[in-house]
């Protein structure tokens, strides 16, 4: 799955209607730059292109008066806030996800229910459980992974990625049941972006393709 889809879908979802640099400074000031492919090409590309699927629509408004391309702004339509839920459930709930996709999803977790949330989470322990087993099936060394030769720490590393997983999906879960945070239907949801015309400690500077994009 993309995480730059499910970034650009939830920063444009959470501004209600966001151009391309704004959306660009979101996931600046998140940090998905270092952790993510939310590099600004990628951004503007994934906009355009979720327009044309129809998970965005596009509105072109009145250049600024210092000149320059009409400004294009964004609003989430229904199929696209069906999409980043279908992301960020998947995201949640199974094993086999990269670093930026987890991480995407958990920036957005409170979008759900709690109730859902957890059953979501515990989803993922079954399967991190069930792919611990699988790989524990195959590898069963006496003596440690140096039975295989250095290829048995290949096995190690996907037993240790699945317990720390494990273990820190349960602590999750643990704090969510505590009642840690703000979830949908509760109350005001935190809502981390940056207002318009609020300097971004984090930008990266300019980039060729935000003026066409702003």
């Amino acid at each position: 799955m993309s995480a730059i889809r499910l970034l650009v879908l939830g920063a444009v979802k959470q501004h209600g209607r966001a151009h391309g640099y704004q959306v660009r400074n979101d996931l600046e000031f998140w940090g998905a730059h270092e952790w993510s492919n939310a590099k600004p090409g990628s951004i503007y590309h994934a906009l355009k292109q979720m327009a044309k699927q129809g998970l965005l629509e596009a509105d072109e408004i009145a250049p600024s008066t210092a000149g320059g391309p009409p400004r294009v702004e964004y609003e989430i339509t229904e199929a696209g806030r069906a999409e980043f839920l279908r992301l960020l459930r998947a995201a949640l709930s199974t094993y086999e996800q990269q670093a930026d996709m987890l991480s995407a999803a958990v920036g957005f977790l409170v979008d759900l229910p709690r109730a859902e949330t957890v059953a979501l989470l515990r989803e993922r322990v079954r399967a991190l459980e069930a792919y611990r087993e699988t790989v524990v099936s195959y590898w069963t060394p006496e003596g440690g992974p140096e039975d295989f030769g250095h290829i048995g720490e290949i096995m190690n590393l996907w037993l240790h990625s699945a317990d720390s997983g494990r273990a820190w999906t349960l602590g999750l879960i643990e704090r969510i049941e505590g009642g840690a945070y703000v979830f949908a239907g509760e109350g005001e949801p935190f809502v981390g972006i940056l207002p318009e015309g609020q300097e971004n400690p984090y930008a990266t500077g300019p980039h060729p393709g935000d003026a066409a994009m702003r």
